[in-house]
């Protein structure tokens, strides 16, 4: 990957709906070469996917939860069960699991206290959990979906320059 792939990349994680003419101008390339520079790196797996980003608040989904769980369980079965388990519900819009204190974090977006809780009672009744301890967003002060592009290994620049 060269610079212009990461130019490429920048643009299209701040607005993928930007025309491949556009970006082609802006890094420098006539529209062929920029359309194929993005069509290898969907086939490699760089590009994932583009998405709407939506306004949590204009679709009732305004109250952020981070739901921190701990679980005696640490056998892979219960590890996928936990994983299908949390796949069935939309309000968990991101899922890790953690090294430390705490096994697994979750976020969560609901319209209210109320919709949280009942979220906490359907988990629960699903799947067997340690403990649960529960953070609320009281504001957002960042959030972006773009990575940063600095670590990415130079690349000597490509042919179709």
């Amino acid at each position: 990957m060269d610079r212009i792939d990461r130019r490429i990349l920048s643009i299209l994680q701040e607005d993928c709906t930007v025309p491949v003419a556009e970006i082609g101008r802006r890094v420098g390339l006539s529209t062929t070469p920029c359309w194929r520079r993005i069509q290898k790196m969907e086939e490699d797996g760089v590009i994932t996917g583009r998405v709407a980003l939506l306004d949590p608040t204009k679709v009732n989904a305004k109250v952020t939860a981070f739901v921190a769980i701990t679980t005696s369980q640490h056998s892979e079965d219960w590890l996928k069960k936990f994983a299908d388990v949390i796949q069935e519900f939309p309000e968990v819009v991101e899922f890790y699991r953690m090294a430390g204190q705490v096994d697994y974090l979750l976020r969560v977006a609901v319209p209210d206290i109320e919709a949280y809780d009942a979220f906490y009672k359907k988990l629960i009744a699903k799947i067997e959990i340690s403990d649960v301890s529960t953070t609320f967003a009281m504001e957002q002060i960042k959030n972006t979906t773009a990575l940063p592009l600095a670590y990415v290994a130079a690349e000597k620049p490509r042919a179709d320059n």
